[in-house]
């Protein structure tokens, strides 16, 4: 597989997830507004904001919605992920499967049709779902479609990378901000932020299942951190980033891919073996920053390895 192929099935996917994502908080976000005051709505439209990478001072929800939906000059919005994700996929066409391609574009059209009137017009809770259907379908179809080789584990790494950052930045953000006693018990005014966290993680009903609808915040913080069963907690996404890395062939790339999956095992295995009891007195935040970190260094390796290598380290093999 050349290099700019893999580059290109793993940018594909890590751009569909921060759409997805984008999606979600926007969508939570939206319906949680119904329910608080316009001055704490704006305080969590600023957190979430701030989780996807903006910087705002005064946020205001129309304009926030209106940017991460369909801004192509905002990295985090909807329309300019896609936008990334089908040049990606465009370019790499041979490599995946017609119906893959043909939903790709399919939820890129519809995105691109919408405008901000449209939305208001409308349901912007159904259009924005729309969008994380549209997204899962291509997951779906992927899985049904494609081989399960080289390009396919490519497609995962990008996917379960940009998850794993995404749910560590929304815990950073809301861990900072919100404060529970010595048991974890939350104060009832902040119930709704909590629960919000939750649904950005599409964690809620899971999180209820687990532990019942008793909200606690070191029950959240274990669960979205070191859960191996749901799918959108940092260590199921860190186990199935070393999985996909540690099942590429070594020989048809460099000698150096043990580099990647060291880096993404230390990570796994760092939190595998961790107790929530045990992040929670080093510091959360720290934790948190710790792993960002690590998830950066496994992106610069992966650049390094599979993209941006020496030629010579093609042809040594």
């Amino acid at each position: 597989m050349l290099s700019r192929v893999a580059d290109s099935l793993y940018w594909t996917n890590r751009y569909l997830e921060r759409a997805e994502h984008t999606a979600r908080v926007v969508g939570v976000n939206l319906g949680l507004s119904l329910d608080l005051s316009s001055e704490t709505g704006d305080l969590g439209w600023g957190r979430a904001a701030q989780s996807l990478g903006l910087t705002v001072t005064e946020p205001d929800p129309v304009s926030l919605a209106q940017l991460l939906a369909f801004d192509p000059g905002s990295s985090a919005s909807i329309v300019s992920c896609l936008i990334g994700a089908r040049e990606n996929a465009r370019q790499i066409r041979e490599q995946i499967s017609s119906e893959m391609w043909e939903q790709l574009n399919r939820v890129f059209h519809e995105v691109k049709r919408a405008g901000y009137d449209d939305l208001q017009e409308a349901n912007p809770l159904e259009f924005l779902e729309s969008v994380i259907e549209g997204i899962h379908l291509f997951q779906g179809i992927t899985d049904s479609t494609m081989t399960h080789g080289e390009g396919w584990r490519f497609l995962q790494v990008g996917r379960y990378m940009e998850r794993a950052l995404n749910t560590s930045t929304l815990l950073k953000q809301h861990f900072r901000e919100f404060q529970w006693d010595d048991e974890g018990r939350i104060f009832p005014k902040d119930h709704l932020h909590w629960i919000t966290l939750l649904r950005c993680c599409t964690a809620f009903e899971a999180y209820c299942k687990v532990y019942t609808a008793d909200l606690k915040a070191d029950r959240i913080a274990e669960f979205l951190l070191l859960s191996g069963e749901f799918p959108h907690s940092l260590r199921f996404s860190l186990d199935r980033l070393h999985v996909a890395l540690e099942a590429l062939p070594e020989g048809a790339w460099t000698k150096k891919t043990g580099k990647v999956t060291r880096l993404s095992g230390r990570l796994r295995a760092n939190l595998g073996f961790s107790q929530i009891e045990e992040i929670l007195a080093s510091g959360l935040d720290q934790s948190l920053e710790s792993i960002t970190e690590q998830c950066a260094q496994i992106h610069s390796a992966i650049f390094q390895i599979f993209v941006n290598y020496p030629i010579e380290a093609a042809v040594e093999v």
